[in-house]
């Protein structure tokens, strides 16, 4: 009896690894983002309390020399972790293009580039608050190269703010349009990756306790609330522990 299995085209199980890599790339760069935010609000948080505190003077230094380590470090690791997914995200969708001759929109990819963008906005702000901590612990030399290093970040960040709003805003109206015009396009047969889902039930849930983690630790630094000091340690290793643990 004749099978009636169609076999996929050549390339699908290419495709399948480069959107494996792409998934890998992207759950770096949002280990990356929320592990920033979350231990430099922790780091800083912890660093004011000590110096508004009955603690002396010297135990502030090591909490705002760590925020400041940990924000020159982190700002490269999330560039390249973030340009690393970019990249593979695009070498998924030329693959797919060939294939199948479609181009896949994803509706909520405008949402996600904005949520990053906001992500990049938060740990700028949480940087531009380090002059004050070292002001507070009495290293004026430190606070006053710290304000110059931050006032030229500032500028740098405002040009790379509005050329991202610009992008966004084109790139977001190009998929309304498209989906306006053509609607959503038939899932092919062949394709390995149509219909499924792109994060599990399990991996949601772990991504969206590290997103109240990190909310919880920005509002903290924001002084919307005063948790204790186990609780700020405890919710920063809640957010790594929740974003490595994911098996996207």
């Amino acid at each position: 009896m004749p099978s009636t299995h169609v076999a996929p085209p050549p390339g699908a199980q290419a495709l399948t690894r480069l959107r494996a890599r792409a998934r890998a790339a992207r759950r770096t760069a949002l280990i990356a983002l929320t592990g920033q935010i979350a231990l430099l609000s922790c780091a800083q948080s912890l660093a004011e309390r000590a110096a508004t505190g009955q603690e002396a003077p010297q135990a502030v230094p090591p909490l705002a020399v760590l925020s400041l380590i940990l924000f020159a470090g982190g700002l490269p690791v999330l560039a390249v972790t973030q340009a690393a997914w970019g990249s593979r995200e695009r070498a998924a969708r030329r693959r797919e293009r060939e294939l199948y001759a479609v181009r896949r929109e994803t509706p909520g990819q405008p949402l996600s580039r904005l949520v990053m963008a906001c992500g990049w906005a938060v740990t700028l702000l949480l940087g531009f608050t380090l002059p004050r901590l070292f002001e507070a612990a009495g290293w004026h030399g430190l606070a006053s190269a710290s304000t110059t290093a931050v006032e030229a970040l500032s500028l740098v960040s405002v040009a790379a703010g509005v050329c991202f709003v610009t992008w966004w805003a084109r790139d977001a109206l190009g998929i309304a349009a498209r989906a306006v015009r053509r609607g959503r396009p038939p899932a092919d047969p062949w394709d390995p990756g149509r219909g499924r889902s792109a994060r599990p039930a399990r991996s949601a849930a772990l991504w969206t306790g590290a997103g109240a983690a990190v909310a919880v630790l920005a509002g903290t630094r924001a002084h919307l609330w005063e948790p204790p000091a186990a609780v700020l340690c405890a919710l920063a290793a809640a957010t790594l522990v929740c974003g490595l643990v994911t098996d996207e």
